[in-house]
This record gives structure tokens, sequence and C-alpha cells, in this order.
């Protein structure tokens, strides 16, 4: 071992030999219990989001049409939100008493909140408990997906031969898109076996409740596993840490090395995983107007076409390091996102990418009076008449250039030769600014569609196949930075603190930097009047990735992980 704690092999045959030889039994066993129950986790999770607009129906019905909304946001924001907090508090359990019966308590956790929401009364039958009642299940949710992945990625490691710990991690990083995929599959699947109507009355509570038979299988696998021989042996030696969350970020030389991890990886691998994933399906259904089920179909057909690279760069990174993949990735996805996603567009929607070509849009308002429209939990209220202009063109994917007014006057749009009025909705009562913001957008509506901005993406118009292979492309990019990052993260600490230490800025990253792709691009594209601009969050943030982690951050291969 040298100086910088880095296993050297005894020989070019020994590590071609470590490197090559198969999994044993119990490896193979670790492998498949972690990944199987991190599988279930991830689609408990994202089954919420996948049918968000009919849960919202059953839930938030009862109340106001504004409140409903704030609910319905807050119910989907809450699960990202404490995903740190879950990683602290489970990171220290793990850290304490062992991996093992950590993420074993984390799958009960998820399996069970996911069975709650099945089962939940809505909103007719309980009234205002429904929905608060949905939101704490969904927090219990995300407590215990914050647990989940470093207790996942952390065992499997812990397990690892040190020459093949990123192939072994790899696998558990096809988790999270197996979990969306499986989500996906069995969603668009039972809409076709039951019918639309049987599926959004009562159908959609079925994948929820298939959650218990998930669960089952999850903790009968697990429950055969043993404790990780590397915490084993620290326990042993009487090594752990009485306060993992104290020795983890209160002392600087791991703090900086969180920090690290943080900016220097997780936060660039997390923007490009929601892009490539999340965003690009935002993208094709609210941004171009294709249909929900065929969006997702092509995600699907994406997903099972990427999938596979997840194993290929983990094991690529055991070969050439982690370090290089994930900033290759990270700089690459920076480069490629806006002609990947204006090939979307050409694809998938040609007739508004000609429209934008054809009918240019400005919107002439006083630029004091224009806000930047960040809401990532639907709280806030843009009422000016240059807020409401600006949002109706981003939420129709108008394309339009901004040109002063003068101070106090009342925003305009202007398309073509015509020229329409906004109004000032600050100090209206609830009932006048609805009814003048109807009026607003049926007149704006028109006016566009008159103008060649189609309602929706015209399915025979599509080529399906180009579609596909972009989106394929950007699921490869999200393989390149995610698959070594469970080896790196796990390399990057020592065991008494590695649980705690890897999870933090691993959900600090995806779930909030990640999380906020969607709405931080939607209010880029409403200030700047560019569909595409709201790229430049992700794209910004994966270069400072890329020049953080490259400058600053070292390569762990080979690390060992017993220290």
């Amino acid at each position: 071992m040298n100086r910088a704690g880095l296993a050297i092999p005894k020989s070019a045959s020994d590590h071609h030999t470590a490197a090559h030889r198969p999994m044993t039994p119990g490896e193979r066993r670790v492998v498949f219990a972690s990944s199987l129950g991190t599988v279930f986790e991830w689609y408990d999770f994202y089954l919420y989001g996948s049918q968000a607009a009919i849960i919202a129906s059953h839930f938030f019905s009862g109340v106001d049409p504004t409140a409903g909304f704030i609910f319905a946001l807050l119910a989907f924001a809450a699960g990202f939100a404490v995903r740190p907090f879950g990683a602290l508090m489970f990171g220290r359990l793990g850290d304490m008493v062992g991996r093992k019966y950590t993420f074993l308590v984390t799958i009960l956790i998820m399996g069970m909140s996911t069975f709650m929401v099945g089962v939940l009364p809505s909103y007719s039958s309980i009234g205002i408990a429904a929905p608060i009642i949905l939101i704490a299940l969904r927090m219990l949710q995300g407590l215990a997906l914050g647990g989940e992945y470093g207790g996942a990625a952390t065992y499997v490691a812990e397990h690892s031969p040190p020459h093949r710990r990123g192939f072994y991690t790899g696998w558990i990083q096809t988790t999270a898109t197996m979990g969306l995929f499986l989500s996906l599959l069995l969603v668009l699947g039972m809409r076709s076996v039951l019918g639309e109507e049987n599926y959004l009355d009562w159908g959609w509570r079925a994948p929820f409740l298939l959650s218990a038979v998930l669960l089952g299988i999850s903790v009968w696998i697990r429950m055969r596993l043993n404790e990780s021989p590397a915490f084993k042996k620290m326990k042993a030696a009487g090594r752990g840490s009485k306060a993992p969350i104290r020795d983890s970020f209160g002392r600087w030389n791991n703090l900086k090395i969180v920090l690290l991890a943080l900016f220097g990886l997780t936060m660039g691998e997390a923007v490009v995983w929601y892009t490539g994933q999340f965003y690009a399906l935002f993208f094709l259904t609210k941004i171009l107007g294709v249909e929900a089920n065929t969006a997702n179909i092509m995600i699907a057909l994406a997903l099972l076409l990427g999938t596979p690279f997840f194993v290929i760069f983990g094991s690529l990174s055991d070969r050439i390091g982690r370090k290089p993949i994930i900033m290759a990735g990270c700089l690459i996805a920076a480069l490629a996102y806006f002609p990947v996603f204006k090939g979307l567009t050409h694809f998938a929607n040609p007739a508004l990418e000609r429209a934008h070509q054809e009918s240019p849009v400005t919107i002439i308002a006083d630029p004091a009076a224009c806000s930047f429209q960040f809401n990532p939990v639907g709280i806030l209220s843009f009422t000016s008449s240059c807020d409401i202009l600006k949002s109706f063109m981003a939420g129709h994917s108008v394309n339009y250039t901004n040109q002063a007014a003068p101070a106090g006057s009342v925003a305009r749009a202007r398309i073509g030769s015509e020229v329409f009025d906004s109004f000032e909705g600050k100090g209206l009562s609830r009932a006048e600014f609805a009814q003048r913001m109807a009026g607003l957008q049926k007149t704006m509506t028109a006016a566009i569609r008159n103008h060649g901005y189609p309602a929706k993406a015209d399915p025979t118009q599509m080529n399906y196949i180009m579609i596909v292979l972009l989106l394929t492309l950007l699921v490869v990019l999200v393989t390149m930075v995610y698959g070594p990052i469970a080896a790196m993260l796990v390399e990057m600490f020592p065991t008494r603190i590695r649980y705690t230490s890897m999870s933090l800025p691993y959900h600090i990253g995806n779930g909030w930097f990640g999380g906020f792709v969607p709405p931080a691009a939607f209010a880029i594209a409403a200030a700047t009047g560019n569909i595409y601009d709201g790229l430049w969050y992700p794209v910004l943030i994966a270069l400072l990735a890329v020049v953080v982690g490259s400058l600053f951050v070292r390569e762990t291969r080979g690390t060992d992980i017993n220290a």
C-alpha cells in the first residue's frame, strides 16, 4: 500500500485474475439482493410521480384550486426535500448499528408507505386529512430513500473484490432507472388492461398495493444476508464511531471531502441524471406537446437500451479510473444538451420549430416589473402584467424577445403585426383576476394558433426512431456520470463514517440540485424568452462540477476501503 492509501497489486497477472474471475455465489446474492430491493424502493418513489395527476384528482379535489395545486406540488416536492435528512438519520444508524439492519428498516418504511397510499381514503371520504396524510407518506418515502441508496452502495462495495468494485456497484446504479422503467411499464400495462375509465376510478391504486408483494420478497431476501465484512472488521477492532454525524461534518478533514464530493461530483451527476431522464420527459410532454403515453413509451425504450451502460461504465472505471469517466460525462452532457434538445423539437414537433422561425413574438414591458419566476413549491404568485404574459408564452412553448418599455407601463405582446395588451393583476380579487386571465388566455391562444404555434405535437409528423435515439444518448450520458459514482463515493470515506458521509452529498446533490432542474429551467426560459435557455441550469452546474472535480477531487480507484 502506498502513502496515499491505495492498494498496489502484486503483479499484472494477479490484477488480471482478480479483475476477471466470475462472481462467487455469495457475491451474486449480495448484488442481487441489494439491487432488487433498491429497484423496488425507486419503483415506490417514482410511482407517485408517474400518477401525480390522477392522485391529485382524488386527494386535492375538495379544496380551493389554488390550495389544491399547492398541496399537489408539496406532496411531490416533499419526497425530494427530506432525502438529505433521511441520509443523516439512516447514515448514522448504518455506521453505528450496521449496514444490513439499516437498509432492512429503510425498505420496510418505503414499502409500507407506498402500500398505505394505495389504501388511503380520498378527499371525498375523509376530507382535508387525505392530502395531509398523503404528504406525510411522501415524506416517509423520501426519508427511507435517503437511507437506502447509501446503505445499498456501501454494502455492495464492502463485499466487492477491490479490482471489481466499479463493476459490482454498477448494478446498484441500474436500480433508479429500472425502478422508473418498472413503474412506467406497470402503469402503461394496467391502463391498457383495465381501460382508462376503470384505471382512473380505482385501478390506479393497484400498482401501490403491489408494493406489498415486492416488499415481502425484498425483506425475505435481505434477511438472509450477512453483515458487511468491512463493518464487522471495524467493530471487532473497536474502531467504530460513536458520533458519525459529528465526525463526518464537524471535522474539517472529512467535511472538506464531503464538500468536494458534492460540488465536484454529485452536483454535476445529479443535473445530468435529472435532465437526461426527468427533464427530457417534461420537455417532450409539456414543451413539445407529445401525448403522455407516447412519451412514456419512448422514454421506457431509451431506458431499456441505455441501462446496460451503467454496468459497462462501472466496469470501465475499474480499469481507467472513476474520475475520468464522470468528468467526461458531465463535459459531454454540457456540450450536447442544446443540440440534442433542439433535435427533439425537430423530430417530435416540426410545426413548433417552424413557428419559432417564421412567427417571432416580442414582449414589450418595463424590465422592473418582470420577475424571475422560480417557484419550486408553487406558493408564489406572479401577477404583474409582464409576468402574466411571460408565463403564458413559456407555458405554451412560444419563443420571444424582450423589449424594454417605459417604467410603469402595462406589458404588451407583439405577434406578427398584432399587439395585445396584458393587465395588472395586483389588487384584483381572485374572481376578477381569474376572469381577466381567462379572457387574455383565450385571446392569446387564438393569436398564437393563427401564427402557426401548434396545440400539441402531430403524431403523423414525428420521427419516433430519431427521438428514441436522442433519448438513448441522454440516458447513456446519465450512465457515464452515475455508473462509477457509487464506487467512488464509497472509496472517499473511511468505514467508520462511510454510510453517513457519502449519503448526505449524494442526496443533497440529487434531491436538491437535481430536483430543481424543471422549475429552474422554466424560470430561465420565462425570463429569457427561449424554450432552450432553461438548459443553462444543468449545463453550468455540470461545468462547475467538471472544474471542481478535475482540480480538487482525487482519483479513488484502488483505495483500501477497510481503513
